[in-house]
């Protein structure tokens, strides 16, 4: 891959205070990595050796339960860091970090995290920012887990996903990478026969419309009063 150019990185929050030199250093020691759709970039429990800016597409976020099963804590969306276990004090990575869709990825090796926090101006803050922010969408779902019908959890993901990463399109607001059935039930702690029985209840009805991996959400005003308990039980 040709030299990046610095202007890609400037509007991003962890190097938007930076002078183009200093953006310059922090491109010349990084590694450019294109990844396929479905790529694990790290597993749970690995030696953290790097972290890693995601430049284009989306990352899925996955940890394995002691008994076991797959489930997908938050997605990561272009523009922000990950893999930065030692921001969480950690030698090994919390997580397994997958392509969600296809994926331009830097990386740098973790030996030159200290020198970042200390050298580069609004790195630190803006990564500790990222990191509370998504503390706060977990904990968010642990609630919803907890406290909330399957339905409700479903809706409130979809709606989370399109917030973060919808797009418009004739029809309504597109996710804007593949979600399967499964990755749905993965999200919510449900079956995928629940969500595949929700989704099919919610096409007829107008909320949703789904292709090959494709979820738009075509009526988000009705998905609301879903979250809250307020629309009738789908069929």
């Amino acid at each position: 891959m040709s030299r990046l150019d610095e202007s890609l990185l400037t509007p991003m929050p962890p190097f938007s205070r930076l002078e183009k030199r200093q953006i310059r250093e922090i491109l010349d020691l990084a590694s450019v990595r294109r990844f396929d759709e479905g790529v694990a970039v790290f597993e749970e429990g690995a030696p953290a050796e790097r972290f890693y800016m995601l430049l284009d597409g989306y990352i899925r976020v996955m940890r394995i339960t002691p008994t076991g099963e797959q489930v997908i804590a938050l997605h990561i969306p272009s523009g922000q860091l990950f893999g930065i276990a030692q921001a969480l004090g950690r030698t090994t990575y919390p997580a397994t970090s997958v392509t969600a869709s296809e994926a331009i990825v830097l990386g740098w090796p973790m030996r030159l995290w200290d020198q970042f926090v200390s050298q580069y101006d609004g790195f630190a803050s803006e990564t500790y920012k990222t990191v509370g922010q998504r503390i706060g969408e977990m904990n968010t779902r642990i609630v919803e887990m907890a406290t909330q019908q399957v339905e409700q959890r479903v809706a409130n993901s979809l709606l989370r996903l399109i917030n973060q990463t919808g797009r418009k399109v004739e029809n309504g607001i597109e996710i804007d990478f593949p979600v399967t059935r499964q990755d749905l039930s993965e999200m919510t702690a449900t079956t995928l026969h629940t969500v595949s029985r929700l989704l099919s209840a919610w096409e007829k009805q107008g909320v949703v419309a789904s292709r090959r991996k494709r979820i738009t959400v075509t009526d988000a005003h009705r998905l609301v009063l879903i979250c809250r308990g307020e629309a009738p039980p789908s069929r």
